[in-house]
């Protein structure tokens, strides 16, 4: 379960820091337990829809119940987190 304090809490380090691989690291130490993933928002399925969505990055929902990991709007499922990059054009 992400729930939307630990959603928040993610948001405002993202917002304060450089999306790299430093902060998935202190992400990971405060919230044991949850996955945390950085890539580029390009790398996401056309048809997601973030869950939040801010100028440098927009933040997706994983759920990882079952065989494969799939993208989920769906907090009570989710069990990670992914932080998409957004590029400037």
């Amino acid at each position: 379960m992400i729930s939307q304090e630990l959603l928040d809490d993610v948001i405002r380090q993202a917002e304060e820091s450089i999306l790299d691989d430093a902060l998935i690291a202190r992400l990971r130490a405060a919230h044991p337990g949850v996955h945390f993933t950085w890539c580029m928002d390009d790398d996401i399925a056309v048809n997601a829809r973030p869950v939040a969505a801010r100028a440098a990055f927009n933040l997706y929902l994983v759920n990882s119940s079952e065989h494969c990991s799939v993208l989920t709007n769906d907090g009570d499922a989710a069990s990670g987190i992914v932080l998409a990059e957004i590029l400037p054009d």
